[in-house]
């Protein structure tokens, strides 16, 4: 089956890629969307310019397109439009799209499933309806890099910049569980930004980092000059999902 992936270089559709890849699917292209707005509702908002060096590191087709609306139908036409174009290309046609989420708002899946239907073009959560803690653990346990680059909670600010470890994850879910935010950060809580994977040929290293709070819970980072650099270590692409 090819494929492509809604990729906001987050864990999730991070995640997404190792679940395609294992299946033996085509990753003809990874898609992002960054918004020139915080209050996009389908898009994330933080460091999604520098998925692009991400794409480089996971070896894949890229783009990376602008989002100036906050209404799920026009930020999903803009998914549409594109999708639709390489439709027309041999070489990008793709069966689905693929989103990361492992409990997707509705909002976000049903609006571009709506937008791709009439394309014959399935929309899925890699991932969806799996336990988040579960999904989240593996994750660390296979060598995800985990930076939390947008918050929008009680509880959240302390994590903002941080690198989410096998260490402090028990720290984070009793945050979850005292403040009411969802572990696995569904529902807008709280996005990341992937520095290293099983299936990334390099990893990302940044230099600093600049924390932007709007209000008390509410803020955003802004990376310096993130660079790729080489691994000790090759592991196999299977093992980002294995």
């Amino acid at each position: 089956m090819n494929v492509a992936i809604m990729y906001s270089g987050g864990k999730d559709s991070n995640y997404a890629v190792g679940y395609a890849q294992q299946r033996g699917w085509n990753v003809k292209y990874l898609l992002s969307v960054k918004p020139t707005r915080t209050d996009c509702y389908l898009f994330h908002f933080a460091t999604v310019e520098h998925t692009p060096l991400q794409a480089e590191a996971l070896g894949l087709k890229h783009y990376l397109l602008s989002c100036g609306v906050a209404d799920p139908r026009k930020e999903a036409a803009i998914v549409e439009k594109f999708v639709a174009e390489r439709q027309k290309t041999r070489s990008e046609k793709v069966d689905a799209v693929i989103l990361g989420g492992t409990g997707l708002q509705a909002t976000q899946i049903r609006s571009l499933q709506d937008a791709l239907r009439p394309y014959g073009i399935e929309v899925f959560a890699a991932h969806a309806g799996l336990d988040h803690e579960t999904v989240f653990r593996e994750m660390l346990e296979k060598g995800f890099e985990i930076i939390v680059t947008q918050v929008a909670s009680a509880g959240l600010p302390k994590w903002l910049g941080k690198t989410i470890t096998k260490e402090n994850f028990d720290e984070l879910k009793k945050d979850s569980e005292k403040y009411g935010f969802h572990i696995g950060f569904e529902g807008g809580y709280a996005d990341s930004f992937v520095v290293d994977t099983p299936n990334f040929k390099k990893r990302i290293v940044v230099d600093e980092m600049e924390k932007v709070m709007e209000d008390a819970y509410s803020g955003h980072i802004v990376l310096r000059n993130p660079k790729l650099v080489q691994k000790l270590k090759q592991p196999s692409v299977a093992a980002a999902t294995a």
